[in-house]
């Protein structure tokens, strides 16, 4: 039931999505140049954030292959351009982030056809890119779209936002990493109350389970999110890099192994030019002037 309900609530909200010129009138007014794709479009805002929006209103942006596959492409061309310090994940609209992966694309396939294309491991190059990430979750984030924002560094989200795993009431679990990225951010028990119940939570309980780590009013979720991913790139680039490969590490080290690699790239860190530079500049009482070397 509570599937049905997101699914009519979020078809509700996609008739009601922007188009192309409305989603680029959200944002920053410093956008360095906006591009429609096949499945998304996207922007450069305040120099060095991309911003990447999912454009399938009519199917509740449900991530299809295809979207997926551009998804991938489009954020590695970013990760590799030494000008994005953050990557931003959003949907159109205000009630749809991404209501799930696409039923109808999957409904017919057998065993032998999901396991030969090895369905959705392409889902987890998000996970893999070096560039911070933030999913701007806009509205209803189910299935395949709470694996999506978990597949992100960060998530910030609108007051209005739910999150849940229903995959139990289509007679399938989570394949994108749900039970495994949901039971790290929630813990075991409100993990398996989602995934058995399907039943969805809203951003203040996502907030208090330790899913989300900031909860905006929906006028304010994307510049805001704009506005710390821009914090976010401002800072030195191998810095945040190092921040992310460390903490990534934590999920798969013990803690003694885990510190001992902490200590080996802080150690690095003092191989880099922007080492120099910041503390230099907190010396001297500056604002650092960041090489990204």
């Amino acid at each position: 039931m509570a599937l049905r309900c997101s699914h009519r609530c979020a078809a509700r909200a996609a008739r009601r999505a922007p188009g192309a010129a409305g989603r680029r009138a959200l944002s920053s007014s410093s956008s360095a140049h906006a591009e429609t794709h096949e499945y998304m479009t996207s922007s450069v805002e305040h120099g060095s954030v991309a911003l990447v929006t999912l454009t399938r209103p009519k199917a509740l942006n449900a991530l299809c292959d295809g979207l997926f596959a551009e998804l991938n492409a489009l954020t590695k061309q970013f990760d590799a351009d030494p000008s994005i310090g953050c990557i931003v994940l959003t949907g159109a609209g205000e009630k749809a982030f991404v209501a799930g992966a696409d039923i109808k694309e999957m409904a017919a396939r057998d065993f032998s056809t999901c396991y030969d294309m090895d369905m959705f491991a392409q889902w987890h190059e998000i996970s893999k890119l070096r560039t911070p990430t933030i999913a701007a979750v806009n509205g209803f984030a189910l299935g395949g779209g709470c694996e999506l924002a978990m597949l992100c560094d960060m998530i910030y989200c609108a007051e209005g936002a739910r999150f849940g795993q229903p995959e139990i009431t289509l007679g399938v679990i989570p394949g994108g990493g749900g039970t495994q990225r949901l039971t790290h951010a929630v813990g075991k028990s409100k993990a398996m109350d989602m995934l058995l119940t399907g039943e969805m939570i809203g951003a203040d309980e996502a907030k208090a389970c330790g899913l989300v780590s900031r909860v905006f009013p929906q006028p304010e979720l994307l510049p805001q999110t704009l506005k710390l991913a821009a914090k976010i790139a401002g800072f030195s680039r191998p810095a945040a890099q190092m921040t992310k490969e460390t903490v990534n590490a934590a999920y798969e080290m013990s803690l003694e192994s885990g510190v001992r690699f902490e200590r080996r790239l802080f150690h690095a860190a003092f191989s880099t030019a922007d080492q120099k530079e910041g503390m230099a500049a907190f010396q001297e009482k500056r604002p650092a002037e960041w090489k990204h070397k």
